[in-house]
């Protein structure tokens, strides 16, 4: 059986690899109380368990953030993404014609009286 500090250092390494979230009247997630839950019952579950799967969620978090690193372009729709690419290599695409105006002229060329 793991130690109280060994178990309290584990759930705060835990709770540094979840999102922050703002303080307000409900602060834990519902995540955040199982960890809680689960490595305070004193379970029959090894600590080695524990700091693999703990190991399991840095890798993850580690993966997530060079991905948005790496692939900056990922979240971008896809007109977006080709403005940019052209900024990239030193162009700029031209602005797009608009329509606006040509309406206001043939509803306005009626004139027939």
């Amino acid at each position: 059986m793991a130690t109280p500090p060994k178990l309290r250092a584990l759930y705060r390494a835990f709770l540094r690899e979840l999102p922050s979230r703002p303080l307000s009247e409900k602060s834990r997630s519902p995540l955040q109380a199982r960890i809680r839950s689960t490595i305070a019952s004193e379970s029959k579950t090894p600590i080695e368990q524990a700091e693999q799967f703990l190991q399991y969620v840095k890798a993850q978090r580690m993966y997530a953030t060079l991905l948005e690193r790496y692939n900056p372009g990922m979240g971008m729709d896809e007109e977006e993404r080709v403005r940019l690419t052209a900024r990239r290599v030193g162009m700029d695409l031209p602005e797009e014609f608009s329509y606006a105006g040509s309406e206001e002229s043939s509803g306005s060329g009626n004139k027939a009286e």
